[in-house]
């Protein structure tokens, strides 16, 4: 099991996800008709084509109520299933059962369909230099989970948070002064790499292709290309490829902005080294799985 499913922040939204169902009074249904020592035998079944993620939280979600499972998972995070497949089989105590089976299916339902989504944008890049690449417009709490998903799904994380990477966009450059290179783009870049060192990824979103050299010069590892057209990105790529970096390093393209699964294809055959998307995260549409209980 990925040490994902042990993080601090997955145990902190299993149990908050059961506090919402349970509060300080637990299940009153269970309470009133199932018998104390009762067993369920689960058979968890794709009832839609997709790409399976989160299939672990069952086993963790029934550890965080202190209860045992005997757990089979006949997928692993990144499987392909087809309509009618079975991804789990699992026994245990059937109030424990009728207690997990929401929790963990809507977790593991839309990790699916982010896995699932990532998979049809992998497929629609195939082929050319692009990698794809999730956001931060993830559901609060949810992000690593999310990204993990995204790369289940074939696709690539981008930063975690605000912490980890440095991103210029258009409001820290307005608010910052001026200095030695102006007030624009590579400016901000001149200052991260100030302030920050040489270990620290820096990328700069850009909305005009004059930016791009002045930017490459100032020390950007990844310049992003913000709602710009395919055009535009091809020629920021010939531009790009003629403008190396002072000490040599790759400068990274990245496009993002509106685009979808019916564009992706156009941007990633301009030469574009990564194309990032929200929708793998922000709109995504859950996968049908079903779980079927049975006395055994």
């Amino acid at each position: 099991m990925s040490d994902l499913y042990h993080h601090a922040d997955v145990q902190a939204i299993i149990r908050l996800a059961l506090q919402e169902d349970l509060r300080w009074v637990g299940d009153l249904t269970c309470r009133a008709t199932v018998p104390a020592g009762a067993r369920l035998r689960g058979t968890l079944t794709a009832k839609s084509a997709g790409v399976v993620c989160g299939l672990a939280l069952f086993e963790r979600t029934f550890t965080e109520l202190g209860q045992r499972v005997r757990i089979e998972m006949a997928a692993l995070d990144g499987t392909v299933a087809h309509p009618g497949d079975v991804v789990l089989r699992m026994e245990a105590d059937a109030t424990a059962m009728l207690i997990v089976e929401r929790t963990a299916l809507n977790l593991c339902q839309r990790l699916s369909g982010t896995s699932t989504l990532t998979a049809k944008y992998v497929a629609a890049v195939r082929g050319t230099r692009a990698k794809i690449l999730d956001t931060r417009k993830t559901t609060p709490g949810l992000r690593l989970l999310q990204k993990h998903a995204v790369a289940a799904g074939g696709g690539y994380n981008h930063r975690v948070g605000l912490y980890d990477q440095v991103l210029i966009k258009d409001n820290h450059v307005a608010l910052m002064p001026s200095g030695p290179l102006g007030s624009g783009p590579a400016e901000a870049v001149r200052r991260c790499r100030e302030h920050l060192g040489s270990q620290v990824v820096v990328e700069v979103e850009i909305e005009r292709l004059d930016d791009l050299e002045p930017c490459i010069h100032a020390g950007a590892d990844i310049v992003l290309l913000d709602n710009l057209p395919p055009a535009e990105v091809r020629a920021a790529v010939l531009r790009r490829d003629a403008c190396p970096a002072p000490d040599g390093r790759p400068v990274a393209l990245e496009a993002s902005g509106g685009i979808t699964l019916t564009t992706v294809r156009g941007f990633a055959e301009t030469g574009v080294d990564r194309i990032s998307t929200g929708e793998l995260t922000h709109s995504v549409t859950a996968l049908d799985l079903s779980l079927r209980c049975a006395i055994p």
